[in-house]
């Protein structure tokens, strides 16, 4: 399975563990895990509430991992995304990658966690001490979706 949708926790290294076993031709395995933040906008954070669209979720997630597959040399993509209510320091979202070499592993990591930030059907809302609030698409996520659509060289991503 190369797509998750889960509300429970998930252990980042076993999943990488897991992601690279029996393939001798993986040199590099690359993972992101992304966590609640305690503060956001200047406020404090007690508690971020993800929702999705089932079935669509899933389905950007497939499309975002083919295109990785299509765009970079690597083995194996797994994406595990979390819903529910998580606390400050939770883990909300995996993207592991393997790949013969590290270059390819990195820059399809980076492609698809942009991805996702912006073409995949979840609503964050935050609980802070003013009140609840959803959070808002941020411009910088899509200037990081926005530079794979133009030729560049990996370094320029960095």
């Amino acid at each position: 399975m190369r797509v998750r949708i889960q509300s429970g926790p998930f252990d980042a290294q076993a999943e990488a563990d897991r992601l690279r076993a029996d393939d001798l031709d993986v040199g590099a395995v690359v993972t992101f895990t992304g966590t609640v933040r305690d503060v956001n906008e200047g406020d404090a954070v007690g508690a971020l509430t993800l929702e999705h669209y089932p079935g669509m979720t899933e389905k950007a997630l497939e499309a975002i991992v083919d295109e990785a597959h299509a765009r970079f040399s690597v083995r194996r993509i797994l994406v595990i995304h979390r819903v529910g209510t998580l606390a400050p320091g939770d883990p909300i979202v995996l993207v592991a990658v393997t790949a013969a070499h590290r270059g390819e592993a990195f820059d399809a990591c980076r492609f698809v966690m942009d991805y996702l930030k912006t073409r995949a059907p979840f609503w964050k809302k935050e609980r802070t001490p003013e009140g609840e609030r959803w959070v808002e698409a941020r411009a910088s996520d899509d200037e990081a979706a926005d530079r794979w659509e133009r030729p560049r060289a990996p370094t320029e991503l960095a």
